[in-house]
């Protein structure tokens, strides 16, 4: 389960990474989705969720973008972390309900942890972009090394098709 926790890491860093990583991991055939998580192996969704993403990656440099502490903030990074740890859980063949758990509970370490990160860094270099690029960059490192490490166990469990 901590690569679910991983992948809401990731999302609470940046809502839509993780989801965008594994729909395209799931349409590669790495984490094959199963019964009503069959949309997230399609191109569509991969290339929808990606280029949500990197909307978001450029909103997040800009001043006017409100706090991800803020309480939309953290509901959408709640739904979408739980909406990760479902599409990584049924990958792998987990409970759904331990991918919600997990997916929220990484996604509240990503979303308060990585602003404290965030506030610091930007104390720190004495500017805020290179610690949004920075942080943006480990959200999708961190994504997909979850993305990756849910593949390895599958296959190595035997659960995916050779």
């Amino acid at each position: 389960m901590n690569w679910l926790i991983l992948a809401g890491i990731s999302t609470g860093m940046r809502t839509l990474t993780a989801t965008a990583v594994l729909c395209w991991y799931a349409w590669l055939g790495l984490l094959p989705q199963h019964g009503w998580t069959f949309w997230a192996g399609n191109l569509v969704s991969a290339i929808v969720f990606t280029l949500l993403a990197v909307g978001e990656y450029v909103g997040d440099t800009l001043p006017t973008t409100p706090s991800r502490t803020a309480p939309v903030g953290v509901i959408g990074r709640l739904l979408f972390g739980a909406l990760a740890g479902i599409l990584a859980a049924r990958a792998v063949q987990e409970p759904t309900a331990g991918g919600v758990v997990f997916g929220m509970a990484g996604a509240l370490i990503g979303t308060y942890g990585g602003h404290r990160l965030r506030m610091v860094g930007a104390r720190w270099a004495g500017r805020d972009l290179p610690v949004a690029l920075t942080e943006s960059a480990l959200a999708l490192t961190l994504a997909l090394i979850a993305a990756q490490r849910l593949h390895v166990d599958g296959a190595t469990e035997g659960l995916f098709p050779h």
